[in-house]
């Protein structure tokens, strides 16, 4: 295993009890493996939170970057929209 370093949390008591349940129950083997599949959970939620950012922002410059759209008349593109939904049913 590579190395390891014990770090200290402190829990509230329900998510403290969530925990321990968890692994009474065998979901986990023991506190340390509840808290590295979170861990996991929230690293892979970061690497897609920054794709989702990454792929806006590429979107955002094509979008600037074809041009004026013009003014938008809201209530038409509305009507358009529910016009297109009622068709599809």
């Amino acid at each position: 295993m590579a190395d390891t370093e014990r770090l200290t949390i402190a829990l509230p008591e329900p998510m403290a009890a969530r925990v321990r349940a968890a692994v009474e129950a065998g979901e986990y083997s023991s506190t340390s493996e509840v808290f590295r599949d979170a861990l996991r959970l929230w690293e892979a939620r970061r690497e897609l939170r920054a794709r989702d950012v990454e792929l806006l922002r590429r979107r955002w410059d094509e979008g600037k970057a074809s041009g004026l759209a013009g003014e938008v008349d809201v209530k038409s593109l509305i009507a358009e929209e529910k016009a297109k939904k009622a068709k599809r049913r």
